[in-house]
């Protein structure tokens, strides 16, 4: 019987990507075989909701930046996705398709390079943070509030919002589509 290890081991194997040392922040989640533009990289797993009654149990690398939260809820990201990094020019970004949280392309990505999506889609709230993703469009200090990215970026990520955050800030996303003259 394999060991959660081996099934880890296995499931990247599969899904034909690894986690190995990145540039950007310590662990890194990198391409084995290119993407196109909108292909479902990796599935993600959502099984360990986090509560008061289950929290995070730090002995078990349970971290607090591992998490991921869903409006309603919030989820700790499992091994490979939790170590996908930040970047203000993305990779990917995540889709939920019949009740899976998916990581899609956002644009063709080659073989080896590291994947890599924007903190702030589908992201609310007022914890703020430095960026160090190098990117030469870096956006430096980051607020997790979708809503406070430059115009720019909302237009362009408006299209990108998950459905359960549209349906959770739709007032929000709304007026902003009015603002910006965009639809989603």
């Amino acid at each position: 019987m394999q060991g959660p290890a081996g099934i880890i081991a296995i499931l990247l194997e599969e899904l034909a990507v690894e986690v190995r040392s990145s540039k950007v922040h310590g662990k890194g989640v990198f391409a084995k075989r290119a993407f196109w533009r909108g292909e479902p990289v990796l599935p993600i797993d959502d099984s360990r909701v986090v509560t008061e009654a289950d929290p995070l149990d730090p002995s078990k690398g349970e971290l607090d930046y591992h998490q991921d939260y869903l409006g309603d809820r919030n989820v700790l990201m499992q091994e490979p996705e939790r170590y996908i990094n930040h970047c203000c020019e993305p990779s990917t970004f995540v889709k939920t398709y019949d009740g899976v949280r998916w990581v899609v392309a956002y644009r063709n990505i080659s073989a080896g390079e590291e994947i890599t999506y924007d903190y702030c889609i589908d992201s609310y709230g007022h914890f703020e943070w430095e960026c160090c993703c190098d990117h030469p469009k870096c956006r430096g200090r980051h607020n997790t509030d979708f809503f406070k990215l430059p115009d720019e970026k909302l237009v362009e990520y408006l299209p990108l919002l998950d459905d359960w955050f549209v349906e959770w800030k739709r007032d929000e996303v709304e007026a902003l589509g009015r603002r910006l003259g965009s639809r989603i």
